[in-house]
């Protein structure tokens, strides 16, 4: 059995999102880039607004017909124009790139101070592939999307941030009007604009620009570098939720890596009694046991889906088979055993990607009359529970991250990724 570290579904764009747009269309809901106009960082202390003199700055039009001194709470300084960002130039090229800093084009924007990054699955794939299915690196584009960072100015509309906010950054950003927003199920909008999906540039940057209720002020026992790994987590508590898990209840998940991991720790919280993590990486099965898994399962070569199963079950105390199963791998034989090893009346949910398409014992899912769903990025109240469990202690994310690096590192920190060199790698923003 190959059990692939598959990119996780969250990492994929929707599959209505248009591809041919070019490099100008922009990564944000309408965010302008103005070089005349940088920002001063700010550090962890809120920073008081540069006031603005008696005349005030010259007003300019927006989209809304509104000026940017209506939109402004705290007015850019004048400089030249600083946003250090890593960009993918094309497949197994990147480069660093002053690029212009986003200006407030909405009253309910906020600009972000950038200052930690996780590396995820999907850039990595970008970076050595050129492309992630059918979406295709066609212009540069910044890399990364799991991210925190500081608040640096805020819109006059935005009234639960100030300068000086401490938030992760939730990296996608939908219509709001369509029914899937209606319904809180906005990971499912046709028209979300995701970070580091082409052609939108991602949060490797100095600076970024989002909605404010897309930024989470993280509590103060929750340190920026531990809000990089909220977008993780709310992918694992996610595909969790998808189960509709109960207390007590016997969990398999498939697979080690992150979103694997993260989704034993979810389920621990959740409750859960008897919690299996399966991978082939003995090192991760070690972490895993420590980290949350009551048992870990290596599976053997060669052993049909059905024997695994069984002996899963015998070996990890399942009895009549599990209640819920995740699969975080991707990887088809995992996928068969996890139906295999699940009770009748079971739950199954798929959050790894591996191939486009698999054999599916679609005769099991019947006969057992399991739920079987699948799992995409983060819906609403998702990134909520991440930073209330984290605030709470219920789960902790520190273990994780393997090594910090500095931004100047970034493309080593890809490589080592690539080669499954520890964990997670989590790169600080710009000095």
């Amino acid at each position: 059995m190959a059990l692939a570290n598959g990119d996780s579904a969250h990492s994929l764009p929707n599959r209505d999102t248009k591809t041919e747009l070019t490099h100008g269309d922009r990564h944000d809901s309408g965010t302008a880039m103005d070089t005349t106009a940088p920002l001063k960082p700010v550090s962890d202390a809120q920073t008081t607004p540069k006031a603005e003199s008696e005349s005030g700055p010259p007003k300019s039009e927006n989209p809304d017909g509104e000026t940017k001194t209506d939109i402004l709470k705290s007015a850019p300084e004048a400089g030249p124009s600083n946003n250090p960002s890593f960009v993918l130039v094309e497949q197994n090229h990147v480069r660093y790139e002053d690029r212009p800093i986003p200006t407030l084009s909405s009253p309910h924007d906020v600009i972000i101070n950038v200052k930690h990054t996780g590396i995820c699955g999907s850039d990595v794939h970008y970076w050595h592939a050129g492309q992630l299915g059918s979406f295709i690196v066609k212009a540069p584009m910044v890399l990364g999307h799991e991210s925190s960072g500081i608040v640096h100015s805020i819109g006059t509309a935005v009234t639960s941030l100030k300068p000086g906010d401490r938030v992760a950054m939730e990296p996608g950003i939908t219509c709001r009007r369509c029914n899937r927003c209606k319904e809180g199920l906005y990971n499912l909008c046709p028209d979300t604009k995701f970070a580091a999906t082409p052609p939108f540039d991602g949060t490797l940057a100095r600076y970024y620009t989002l909605p404010a209720d897309f930024c989470y002020k993280l509590p103060e026992n929750v340190s920026l570098l531990e809000g990089a790994l909220v977008e993780p987590l709310s992918v694992a508590i996610h595909v969790v939720r998808q189960t509709g898990i109960q207390p007590g209840q016997r969990v398999v998940v498939f697979g080690a890596g992150p979103v694997g991991l993260l989704s034993l720790a979810t389920c621990k919280a959740f409750g859960a009694g008897v919690i299996v993590s399966v991978d082939l990486n003995e090192e991760r099965l070690k972490f895993a046991k420590t980290y949350a898994a009551t048992h870990t399962f290596i599976p053997a070569k060669g052993e049909s889906p059905e024997k695994g199963a069984e002996r899963l079950a015998e070996e990890c105390g399942l009895g009549d088979g599990a209640d819920v199963v995740i699969d975080a791998s991707g990887a088809e034989p995992c996928i068969q055993q996890g139906m295999a090893v699940l009770r009748r009346g079971g739950s199954y949910a798929q959050a790894g990607m591996g191939k486009t398409e698999v054999n599916w014992p679609i005769f099991t899912m019947i006969d057992k009359e399991l739920t079987v769903r699948g799992s995409f990025r983060y819906k609403q109240g998702d990134y909520e529970m991440s930073v209330r469990l984290l605030a709470a202690g219920k789960i902790s994310v520190k273990e994780l991250i393997t090594r910090q690096v500095s931004f100047e590192d970034a493309e080593q920190a890809f490589k080592d990724t690539k080669e499954a060199k520890g964990i997670k790698i989590v790169i600080d923003g710009p000095a």
